[in-house]
C-alpha cells in the first residue's frame, strides 16, 4: 500500500473542516480537484474512507482513523519545520498573518517592510479577518497569527493551547464635527447627543458602553457602524459624535473631525496570539517570532508620532 502524503493533507482538511468545500476553500483548490484526490487516496487504500451516501460528504470509519494519522503527521512536520529553523542562519517560508483594517494599514504594512529588510525569506501572508472566524481559523492552522484588539474593561478570554504578545496599547478619543459649535469639552456634555457607536463586541462599542456606565447616562446610539473611515465620515458630516482609537486618527485630514479634548475614556489593547508550541511552552516558533518583534518595532514608531 502505497500512500501519497499530500492526499492525506487533503484528507485531513476534509476532517477537521466538516466537508469538501470547506477544504477547498482552506487549500486554494476546486471542491472537484479535493474529490479527484480523494478518490484517488481511495484507490491507494483499497478502501471507502468517504460516505457520498449522504448530503454533505462525511468520513467513513476507516477515513476518520486515516484522518488521524494525518494529523499526528501534520503535527509531526510543523515540529519538524520549527526544529530545522532554529538552526537556519536565515529563516525563510511564508506566515500568515490575520488583522483587521487599521492594524493591517498602521501595523501590519511597515512590518512587511522591516521584514523584507531583516528578513527578506520570510513572506508574510496577510488575511483581512477578526474576531472568532480569525480564532478558528488559528485554531484549524490556517493562519499562523492573529492580531486581536480589546477594551481596556475586558478580561483577556481563556484561549487553551495559545498565547498572547502584547503590541500596542491604544488611546480612545472622542471626536465631534467640525461644524458644531461649541465644542463638547466633558461627559456632561455628551449627553443627549447623538452617537456613531461602535458594535457592542466590539472595542470602541465596549469603551462607550463603559464611559456611559461610569458616567451614569444612556447614549442616544443613532448610527451603529463597524468599521473606523464611515464612522468619521458619519461625524465629520455632522451626525454624531464617535469614540475612535489613536490608529484611526492617522487617515483623517486636517479640519475633518474636532478631536475633544475629554479625557478618561481609556485605550483599547492590541495584541498578537499564536499557538503554543510543543518545544517551549508559550513560545511562538521563530519566524512568528520574528513577525511579532517587527509588529512591536511597528507599534513603537507610532508610538514616537504619537507624542510629538
Amino acid at each position: 500500500m502505497d500512500i501519497d502524503p499530500r492526499r492525506l493533507r487533503i484528507l485531513h482538511e476534509v476532517s477537521r473542516r466538516g466537508g469538501v468545500m470547506k477544504a477547498a476553500t482552506a487549500l486554494h483548490l476546486t471542491p472537484s480537484a479535493v474529490s479527484q484526490q480523494l478518490a484517488q487516496l481511495e484507490r491507494e487504500v483499497g478502501m471507502a474512507l468517504i460516505d457520498r451516501s449522504q448530503r454533505r460528504a462525511t468520513l467513513t470509519p476507516a477515513g476518520r482513523v486515516l484522518a488521524a494519522y494525518a494529523e499526528r503527521i501534520e503535527e509531526q512536520l510543523a515540529e519538524a519545520r520549527q526544529e530545522l529553523n532554529r538552526f537556519a542562519e536565515r529563516l525563510a517560508g511564508p506566515v500568515t498573518i490575520a488583522a483587521f483594517p487599521t492594524v493591517i494599514r498602521h501595523l501590519v504594512v511597515p512590518a512587511m517592510r522591516t521584514l523584507g529588510e531583516t528578513h527578506p525569506r520570510i513572506t508574510p501572508i496577510v488575511h483581512e479577518l477578526y474576531g472568532q472566524p480569525a480564532l478558528q481559523e488559528l485554531r484549524l492552522g490556517g493562519v499562523d497569527l492573529m492580531v486581536t484588539e480589546r477594551d481596556m474593561s475586558q478580561p483577556a478570554p481563556t484561549l487553551p493551547s495559545m498565547s498572547r504578545h502584547a503590541l500596542f496599547d491604544d488611546e480612545y478619543h472622542i471626536v465631534s464635527p467640525p461644524a458644531w459649535s461649541p465644542t463638547p469639552t466633558s461627559v456632561d456634555d455628551l449627553v443627549g447627543l447623538p452617537w456613531v457607536a461602535g458594535l457592542p463586541d466590539q472595542a470602541c462599542g465596549q469603551a462607550l458602553e463603559r464611559l456611559a456606565q461610569l458616567h451614569g447616562f444612556v447614549p442616544k446610539r443613532v448610527h451603529v457602524i463597524e468599521e473606523f473611515p464611515p464612522t468619521l465620515a458619519l461625524v465629520g458630516a455632522g451626525y454624531g459624535v464617535a469614540i475612535v482609537p489613536s490608529l484611526a486618527l492617522l487617515d483623517v485630514a486636517p479640519g475633518e473631525i474636532v478631536v475633544t479634548g475629554i479625557g478618561g475614556v481609556g485605550s483599547r489593547r492590541i495584541e498578537a496570539v499564536t499557538r503554543v508550541g510543543r518545544t517551549k511552552s508559550g513560545e511562538p516558533d521563530p519566524m512568528q517570532g520574528v513577525v511579532i518583534e517587527a509588529l512591536r518595532d511597528s507599534a513603537a514608531q507610532i508610538s514616537k508620532l504619537l507624542d510629538r
